[in-house]
């Protein structure tokens, strides 16, 4: 214990906008929605997704900013 750790933060704020996005994916596809659609046109408008199991409020729960940053990183990874 003499030595200090250094958590990354960004890490762990990228692993919970990848699994929020991940999560409310599963959730639009259950009710039976195409959640590329339901994000892409959510853009302003969150009635355009599902508030099913709480879709809508754990979406709206991210900042969008960082999560489109988490998804352009990882795409061009």
């Amino acid at each position: 214990m003499e030595n200090t750790t250094l958590f990354d933060v960004s890490v762990i704020e990228s692993a919970n906008v990848k699994n929020v996005i991940k999560e409310v994916c599963s959730l639009l596809k259950e009710r039976g929605y195409n959640p590329i659609n339901q994000l892409v046109f959510m853009s302003g408008d969150p009635g355009y997704i599902s508030s099913y199991k709480g879709a809508r409020d754990k979406i709206l729960a991210l900042d969008k900013a960082q999560a489109l940053q988490v998804i352009i990183r990882d795409f061009l990874k």
